[in-house]
C-alpha cells in the first residue's frame, strides 16, 4: 500500500506519522521547502486527544503544558465567572506549533516508510498511489475538485502573540468575551502565555493597539514583554464533499472554525482517529486502499463535523448578539445553566471528545 499526502502542515505530518506507524509507505508532496510554523502560534489539545496522540502517533508529553482549569468571563458580567471547569484533573494541554512540527518532521525523516518530495507548481504521477490525501488549500487539486464549500466571513481578525510574565502557577486557561471580540489567555509555561484575540473589524473606526488591549483585559499576569504580534482574517468553512474518487480532502480543507473554542486541530485529530480505524480494518481483512475508504470516512465524519462546526459558530453568534443588544441577560442565562452539573458535564464531554453519536 502506498499513500500520497499533499501539503507540509502539522496536519500533514501528524497524519503521515499515524499511517507510517501502520507500516504504510507515505510520499509527502510539498512545494514549500522551507515551511515552518509561526513561532507565536500555539495549539490546544483536549485530554482524550492527547491520549490518542501519545498512543497512536507520537508521545508529546515533553512538549505540552497541561491545564487543569478553564475559566470563561463575559465583559458584561465584569470579573464574575461565566463558566468554570475545574475537577482537579487535566482538561486541556497547550503546545507551540513549531515544537510539534519539528518533532514530527525529525521522526518521519528517520522512517523507511516516509519520503518527502518537492515539486514545482504542478503535481504529477499521482496514478501510482492507492490513496491521495490533500491538505493543501493552494494546490491545483483543491481548485479542481474541492471548490464547493460553505464559507462564512466573520469580519474579524485574529491576533496571536506570546506574553512573557513573572513566574506563577500557570495552569488555568482564560477566555474573555469582550465587547471587541473573544480573547483567550492560554498558558504554555510558568512564565509564558499564548494570546489569541479575535478582534471584530467593525468594533472601532481607528486601528487598535493590540498590546494595550491585552493589558486592559489582563487581570492575572505581571507582563514583562510581548513578542511580535501576528494576524490573520477569520472565516469558517465547511466542504460539501470530502472526496473525489481516491482523493480525500483533509484538515482545514474539510472544516475551518472560529478559534474561540480552540477546537480546530482537535477536530482534525478526531478525523485521523476515524480514518485510522477504517484503514486498520481494511488492512486486517487483506483489502487494498481505494476510494471506498474515502466514502466510509465521509459517511462517519461529515455529520459530526457539521454539528460541531455549527455549535462553535452558534457560541460566537450568541455572544455577538449580546454585544449588540448591550444586555447581560444572555450571560446570566449561560451562568445559570453552567452551574447545573449535568449541563456542565455535557459541555466538558463535547469539548474533550467532540460530538458522540
Amino acid at each position: 500500500m502506498k499513500v500520497c499526502i499533499i501539503g507540509a502542515s502539522i496536519t500533514s505530518l501528524t497524519l503521515a506519522k499515524a499511517l507510517v506507524n501502520q507500516n504504510i509507505y507515505i510520499d509527502l508532496l510539498t512545494e514549500n521547502k522551507n515551511y515552518r510554523p509561526d513561532l507565536s502560534r500555539t495549539i490546544g489539545i483536549s485530554k482524550s486527544n492527547i491520549d490518542f496522540f501519545n498512543k497512536n502517533i507520537i508521545n508529546i508529553n515533553k512538549i505540552i503544558w497541561r491545564l487543569n482549569k478553564i475559566e470563561i468571563f463575559s465583559e458584561n458580567l465584569k470579573k464574575e465567572k461565566l463558566l468554570h471547569f475545574d475537577d482537579g484533573k487535566e482538561i486541556f494541554s497547550i503546545l507551540k506549533n513549531f515544537k510539534l512540527f519539528d518533532l514530527l518532521n525529525k521522526t518521519l525523516l528517520k522512517s523507511k516508510f516516509f519520503k518527502k518530495i518537492y515539486f514545482k507548481k504542478k503535481i504529477s504521477n499521482l496514478e501510482k498511489y492507492d490513496l491521495i490525501i490533500n491538505t493543501d488549500s493552494s494546490s491545483s487539486i483543491t481548485k479542481k475538485f474541492f471548490s464547493k464549500k460553505i464559507v462564512k466571513k466573520y469580519y474579524s481578525t485574529a491576533y496571536t502573540t506570546i506574553i512573557k510574565h513573572e513566574k506563577i502557577s500557570n495552569d488555568t486557561a482564560t477566555q474573555i468575551f469582550s465587547k471587541k471580540g473573544p480573547l483567550a489567555f492560554l498558558p504554555i509555561s510558568e512564565t509564558q502565555t499564548s494570546i489569541v484575540f479575535s478582534l471584530t473589524d467593525l468594533s472601532s473606526k481607528k486601528k487598535e493597539n493590540i498590546s494595550e488591549l491585552i493589558n486592559q483585559y489582563n487581570f492575572k499576569y505581571k507582563i514583562k514583554g510581548i513578542t511580535k504580534i501576528k494576524s490573520f482574517k477569520l472565516k469558517s468553512m465547511i466542504l460539501k464533499s470530502y472526496f473525489h474518487d481516491n482523493i480525500l480532502a483533509f484538515g482545514d480543507l474539510l472544516h475551518r472554525i472560529h478559534p474561540l473554542a480552540g477546537q480546530g486541530f482537535n477536530m482534525t485529530i478526531r478525523d485521523i482517529n476515524i480514518l485510522l480505524k477504517i484503514i486498520k480494518k481494511r488492512h486486517n481483512l487483506g483489502l487494498h486502499l481505494d476510494k471506498s475508504v474515502n466514502y466510509e470516512f465521509q459517511k462517519l465524519t461529515r455529520h459530526k463535523n457539521l454539528i460541531f462546526s455549527t455549535g462553535v459558530d452558534f457560541v460566537y453568534e450568541f455572544f455577538n448578539l449580546e454585544k449588540k443588544i448591550k444586555n447581560d441577560s444572555l450571560s446570566k442565562s449561560v451562568k445559570f445553566l453552567g452551574e447545573i452539573p449535568a449541563v456542565k458535564n455535557l459541555f466538558t464531554q463535547i469539548a474533550d471528545k467532540g460530538i458522540v453519536i
